[in-house]
């Protein structure tokens, strides 16, 4: 099992989840950090640290969130490791809770 990042972080890319994953876990893309399911240890840790809310856990995925199981997987293939904390985007606040942004995913 593995936690994965939905819908949510899309374009708030907040980074509190980052430092507290013990295994370096987490890519980061230009507005959207991924899980790799490989290296998670399915820990837990980086849940209760993320402002968006957007991390669950790969096997409580809400049916809307399943694409972003896949695309976790697929984006940690080419995107860059994250383990520092970086400062949100200056509109992160404004993008926090709007839904359906999939399509603003930037590869």
């Amino acid at each position: 099992m593995a936690f994965v990042v939905t819908d949510n972080c899309i374009k708030c890319k907040y980074t509190d989840c980052v430092p507290v994953c013990p295994v370096d876990a987490f890519f980061e893309g230009p507005n959207f950090l991924v899980i790799d399911p490989v290296i998670c240890i399915d820990c837990g840790l980086c849940l209760p640290e993320c402002p968006a809310e957007a991390i669950y856990q790969d096997i409580e995925l809400p049916p809307e969130q399943l694409i972003y199981k896949e695309l976790n997987a697929e984006l940690c293939e080419s995107w860059p490791n994250i383990t520092q904390l970086k400062a949100p985007p200056e509109d992160a606040n404004d993008w926090n809770g709007v839904p359906d942004k999939l399509h603003l995913l930037e590869r």
